[in-house]
């Protein structure tokens, strides 16, 4: 894809992945790529910042003599996921109608 993802739009997407089950970076960074060209080097600092705006919790679960790191969503971040789900729809709309010849929006 060649349009820039901005970082809210990156977050959206983190945050809905989340909402799905809780999961540790490396499924989630596998999920992500599915749709996006993304690394995990782009990621990770979205998950902190979703971290400090108490959006994710983390919790470590032992995996083969290591800890693992899981992603969960809070209520604050479902709440701000429905939030971006509203505001994509919208602007989704208004670009779906600029780029098929319909209204200007000012």
């Amino acid at each position: 894809m060649g349009f820039k993802i901005e970082s809210a739009l990156l977050e959206a997407c983190v945050l809905a992945v989340l909402l799905k089950g809780d999961t540790y970076g490396y499924v989630l960074t596998q999920s992500m790529k599915k749709v996006l060209d993304i690394s995990e080097s782009t990621l990770y600092p979205v998950l902190r910042r979703l971290q400090k705006e108490d959006y994710l919790r983390t919790y470590d679960q032992p995996f083969q003599g290591r800890n693992r790191r899981y992603y969960s969503v809070t209520e604050k971040g479902r709440q701000k996921c429905e939030t971006y789900k509203e505001e994509w729809k919208d602007y989704k709309e208004r670009i779906d109608s600029l780029l098929n010849g319909g209204e200007n929006y000012e």
